[in-house]
């Protein structure tokens, strides 16, 4: 309700006395209050009724309205039963500060203005949200889901409100991209990433060179930790100086934001099995003709819900990816989410802090530097202790090279877990030829080498504490230098020659000998 619905039929009957400019303004509530200072007291938008019983001279009219003032509220009504007609000097102070007066009559009860207001404000929240709820029915039923950007529209429309919904990696799910440039949606992303993870209490504010925005988490499961993945409603000005309907409005539509991700989220359901069955038949090295038909009921399943007819790609990528100080989860979400833009084919299987995906490859390069640019805004979210690594594979154009792919994409995630930074991305071309070679090796084929050289060592240290196998590592990283090696296990060179000769006696072979060492070095590329 506005100020100057408290001066129409049916109302209490009040009398303006100052400020008659001023009664356009909303008002959210009602505050009673005889106090000298209550500002502490106000929250914006209310009407502010008052016995006048805090004033014993003018300076104190003069402190009252700008205390009120200040804090927000939107009118002050004074009631003449207790100390007579308003006083003219409370009257010059309203108007100094703009602050409409009106005057309740001895014979009207505060508790009947309270009661009328509360009245109308629950009127007008109650029907505001029910319009904003049947449209957005409406839409939704009407555009098959996809009704996020009408609602939008109609927000913009109806009350110049604009509005985006974003992802945090920046993609923009609704609202007027063209509007919203990609630095802008960068910084807003990182300054809300930021703000979630100091904890601090929404709705975020971001000043950019453009203006000012406020940002309000729209979270699909609000009791999991996981604003890496949940999407961000972006609102056009500064929401905590609206009143207080205006403002639920905004926090309604977040609800709706986050109501519709969930909606999605729903779909995506058997696209995540058909994933999970990938990954298992890749790592239990199935037929190769089991992994073809699961890709194709993938792509089934994208022709029934984009149109036409399926297509199987000609060839296919992975990813091998691994969170830190994340909650479980959150790097499969994450996945999600990035990869949408780039294509609805990917298959993002996994459980716990890793993920794997199984996705088309693009026209172009291998995308490891698209992806590592992509994923970079992430790092404002992710803390002291978290991280995202990621390694891609080459193309493998044939469905019996996806094993290899794998593991050419763990490989790679290793170099990327090597590596200083939050983010962290390495392709196929950074990984070494004998890693290329290891990935084509069958699994049986890898566990029965690595066994036969290194079982007895493992064991040995098991029993003995030995320390041998970290030993055989440093060694072969010293290129054989007994001094060099030494000194990096902080031992005496006796010490690393009775390791050395142990792990010899162990196993029958001899680190003298350069074949010995590639293949103990193989082996422990295999761990």
């Amino acid at each position: 309700m506005r100020v100057r619905d408290l001066l129409a039929p049916g109302a209490p009957r009040l009398r303006l006395l100052a400020a008659e400019e001023e009664l356009d303004r909303q008002v959210s509530g009602v505050m009673t209050t005889d106090l000298q200072d209550p500002g502490r007291y106000l929250h914006g938008g209310e009407l502010v009724l008052t016995g006048m019983l805090w004033r014993t001279g003018p300076d104190d009219s003069e402190r009252f309205v700008r205390t009120i003032a200040a804090g927000g509220a939107v009118a002050l009504a004074a009631g003449e039963a207790e100390v007579g007609p308003v006083p003219e000097d409370l009257v010059e102070a309203c108007r100094r500060h703009r602050m409409p007066l009106l005057v309740v009559p001895d014979d009207v009860a505060f508790g009947a203005v309270a009661e009328y207001i509360g009245r109308q404000v629950s009127a007008d929240r109650a029907a505001d949200l029910a319009a904003l709820v049947d449209r957005h029915r409406l839409l939704v039923s009407a555009a098959g889901g996809g009704g996020l950007d009408a609602v939008l529209d109609l927000l913009g429309g109806d009350l110049d409100l604009d509005c985006w919904v974003i992802t945090p990696t920046g993609r923009v799910v609704a609202g007027p991209a063209d509007r919203l440039s990609a630095e802008d949606r960068d910084q807003l992303v990182r300054a809300h990433l930021a703000a979630q993870r100091q904890r601090r209490r929404p709705p975020h504010r971001a000043r950019l060179a453009v203006g000012s925005y406020s940002l309000l988490p729209a979270a699909a499961d609000p009791g999991a930790e996981a604003p890496l993945a949940d999407w961000l409603l972006v609102v056009a000005g500064d929401v905590t100086e609206w009143t207080a309907k205006r403002q639920q409005l905004a926090e309604n539509l977040a609800r709706l934001v986050a109501a519709e991700r969930t909606r999605r989220d729903e779909g995506r359901r058997l696209r995540r099995r058909i994933a999970d069955e990938v990954l298992t038949l890749l790592r239990r090295d199935a037929d190769p003709l089991e992994i073809s038909r699961a890709l194709q009921a993938s792509a089934t399943m994208a022709a029934k819900y984009e149109g036409g007819r399926p297509e199987t790609a000609e060839s296919w990528l992975i990813l091998s990816a691994e969170g830190t100080g994340l909650p479980d989860g959150t790097v499969r979400a994450v996945l999600e989410e990035a990869l949408t833009d780039a294509t609805d084919r990917a298959l993002v299987a996994g459980a716990g802090s890793g993920a794997v995906v199984v996705m088309p490859a693009p026209g172009t390069a291998v995308p490891a530097d698209a992806l590592r640019e992509l994923l970079a805004p992430l790092e404002a979210g992710l803390g002291s202790e978290g991280r995202i690594t990621v390694g891609v594979s080459a193309p493998a154009s044939e469905a019996d090279g996806l094993r290899g792919a794998l593991e050419e994409a763990r490989h790679a995630r290793r170099i990327a877990a090597a590596r200083v930074g939050r983010v962290c991305v390495a392709g196929p071309e950074e990984l070494a030829s004998h890693v290329l070679l290891l990935a084509a090796v069958p699994d049986e084929v890898r566990r029965a080498f690595r066994s036969r050289l290194l079982d007895k060592v493992i064991a040995y240290d098991l029993e003995h504490q030995a320390d041998l196998v970290r030993t055989l590592e440093a060694f072969l990283r010293s290129d054989g230098s007994w001094t060099r090696c030494a000194a990096q296990l902080h031992v005496h060179v006796n010490t690393l020659r009775y390791r050395i000769g142990r792990i010899e006696e162990l196993t029958g072979r001899d680190l003298s000998r350069l074949e010995d060492r590639v293949d103990f070095y193989l082996a422990l590329e295999l761990a």
